[in-house]
């Protein structure tokens, strides 16, 4: 079988965009000036989690409509948290940096413990 006769996840390939996008912006940070949307000037590593918030959203919308509940629970909960993280510096909101910073760590450590128990199980 090759690449060509596979049939293409659209869903799953819209959300490898974004998450793939928010990491190319994150990476050129250092070497790109802020950039125009509009009237505004977005730096692109902040302009980075706002597109990783969306793909996690996308993402969370995918796979639990697929019946994926782990991994789509897992990319709800990170679009909650990076959104959090991405809306505390445009409001300055100390609150939400925090709360942003937990949902994405207590996600992470919750996807880790839930794996780890799905493999004990096999």
């Amino acid at each position: 079988m090759t690449v060509a006769d596979r049939e293409i996840d659209y869903g799953s390939a819209a959300v490898g965009t974004l998450v793939g996008l928010a990491g190319l912006l994150f990476l050129a940070e250092p070497v790109v000036g802020p950039l125009a949307l509009g009237g505004l000037r977005v730096r692109p590593v902040a302009l980075s989690t706002v597109v990783l918030a969306l793909g996690f959203g996308l993402g969370g919308v995918v796979y639990l409509r697929r019946g994926q509940r782990l991994i789509g629970t897992a990319h709800a909960v990170g679009a909650v948290g990076w959104g959090l993280l991405a809306l505390a510096p445009a409001f300055g909101s100390e609150t939400a940096l925090v709360l942003g910073l937990a949902v994405v760590v207590g996600g992470a450590v919750a996807l880790v413990v839930q794996v780890s128990r799905d493999r004990d199980r096999e």
